[in-house]
C-alpha cells in the first residue's frame, strides 16, 4: 500500500471518530468564505485586469498600502509586544482597565475610529498643528495612513501576542532564571521562542487588517490613496466591475506577506 494511500486512510479514520461534525461545520464556513469570492471572479471576470493595475492611479493606490501597511505592523509590533508581554505577566492596580483599552479599536467602527483619531491629530488640534508646522502633517499624507492602520490593526497583535505569552509554561522561565539568565534573556531565549507561533499569527492578522483598513484611512487620509480607498472610488464612478484588478492587487499582496511570514517566523507543532 503506498503511502498516499495510508495517509488517506487515516484520515478517514480520524472523521470517522469524531471528527465529521467539526469537518462538516467548517466546511459550510469556509464555502461562505470561497464562494463568493470566486462569483465574484467569475461575474466580472472580463475586466481588463492589466490595463486596470498599469493605470497611474492604480499604481499609486498599490504603492501606499505596501508602504504603509507594514510600517503599522512595525510600529504595532514594536509596542504591542512589550504591552502584550506585560498583561499576560504582571498584575496591577487598573489592568482590566488597560485590556478595555485595547479592545477600543475592535469595538468602535472604522469610521468613528477615524473620528476620534482626528481629535487628536487633526490639522487644528495640538499635536496636528504642531507637527504641520515642522513639515510633518498627520493628516493627509503617509503619515495619516500609517496612524490610522495602526490604530485599528494593533489590538490584533496584542490580544493575539499576549494569548501566545499566557501559554508559555511559567516554569521554563523560572528554570532559565535559575541558569542565571536575566529577565530579558529569558524572554528573548525562552518566551518569545516558545510563543513565536502566536506572535506570527498576530503579525498576519496585525497586517491583514493594516493593509485592508478603509474607514479610519478615509476619515485621517483620504489622500494619499491606498488600496481600500481606491477600491471605493472605482466601485462609485465605474462600478463593480472595475474594482476587481485592485482586489486582485490586495489579495496577491497579502498572500504574499503571510507566506513570508509564515517561512520566517513560524514553527511546526511537534506532537
Amino acid at each position: 500500500m503506498s503511502r498516499s494511500t495510508k495517509a488517506l486512510g487515516s484520515g478517514l479514520r480520524s472523521i470517522q471518530s469524531g471528527f465529521l461534525v467539526p469537518v462538516l461545520l467548517g466546511a459550510v464556513l469556509l464555502a461562505y468564505f470561497v464562494v463568493p469570492f470566486v462569483l465574484f471572479l467569475v461575474e466580472v471576470g472580463s475586466v481588463g485586469v492589466v490595463d486596470e493595475l498599469t493605470a497611474p492611479a492604480t499604481r499609486a493606490a498599490i504603492a501606499t498600502s505596501v508602504l504603509t501597511a507594514p510600517v503599522s505592523t512595525a510600529i504595532a509590533t514594536a509596542f504591542g509586544l512589550p504591552l502584550a508581554y506585560v498583561l499576560s505577566r504582571t498584575d496591577f492596580r487598573g489592568k482590566r482597565l488597560v485590556e478595555a483599552a485595547v479592545l477600543i479599536p475592535l469595538v468602535l467602527p472604522p469610521v468613528v475610529s477615524g473620528a476620534v483619531l482626528l481629535t487628536l491629530v487633526g490639522r487644528f488640534t495640538p499635536v496636528g498643528s504642531a507637527a504641520a508646522a515642522v513639515g510633518v502633517p498627520l493628516t493627509d499624507s503617509y503619515a495619516g495612513v500609517v496612524l490610522a492602520q495602526t490604530f485599528v490593526a494593533a489590538p490584533f497583535l496584542v490580544i493575539t501576542a499576549r494569548a501566545g505569552f499566557d501559554s508559555v509554561d511559567r516554569r521554563l522561565e523560572e528554570a532559565a532564571r535559575t541558569l542565571g539568565y536575566t529577565p530579558l534573556e529569558t524572554v528573548r531565549r525562552v518566551t518569545l521562542p516558545v510563543a513565536r507561533n502566536a506572535i506570527a499569527a498576530g503579525i498576519v492578522l496585525t497586517f491583514v487588517r493594516a493593509i485592508g483598513e478603509f474607514g479610519a484611512t478615509m476619515m485621517v487620509a483620504y489622500n494619499p490613496r491606498t488600496i481600500p480607498t481606491r477600491i471605493w472610488i472605482s466601485f462609485v464612478s465605474r462600478g463593480l466591475e472595475s474594482v476587481v484588478p485592485l482586489t486582485l492587487a490586495l489579495v496577491a499582496v497579502t498572500v504574499v506577506v503571510v507566506a513570508v511570514v509564515q517561512l520566517l517566523v513560524w514553527r511546526p507543532t511537534n506532537h
